[in-house]
């Protein structure tokens, strides 16, 4: 199972390295592990396969999966991000004692 995770993560990082332009490299790769994250999540819902010896079920892949999609994007755009928070806080009332 760790060997599948292994290869499902590699794979799809050396493949965009080498077919995308630099600067598209992250928001590809955060696409692409959404899209691995969803496939492991309906292989998860479909297939109830019982937790290994390391406790590690598809849902901890699609977890995993989704987590690294999300540093991707935001590694990808930290502009982005920091303009999000930003507004976020911006939004938050003064809370005064």
């Amino acid at each position: 199972m760790l060997l599948l995770f292994a290869v499902l993560t590699a794979l799809p990082i050396i493949l965009t390295v080498r077919l995308v332009e630099p600067a598209l490299v992250l928001p590809a790769l955060s696409l692409v592990l959404f899209a691995e994250a969803a496939i492991a999540a309906s292989a998860a819902r479909v297939i109830h396969m019982r937790a290994n010896v390391a406790n590690l079920t598809l849902w901890d892949f699609a977890g995993a999966f989704t987590f690294m999609g999300c540093a991707a994007a935001i590694l990808g755009e930290p502009d982005q991000a920091a303009l999000f928070f930003e507004e976020q806080t911006a939004l938050r009332p003064v809370l005064r004692p």
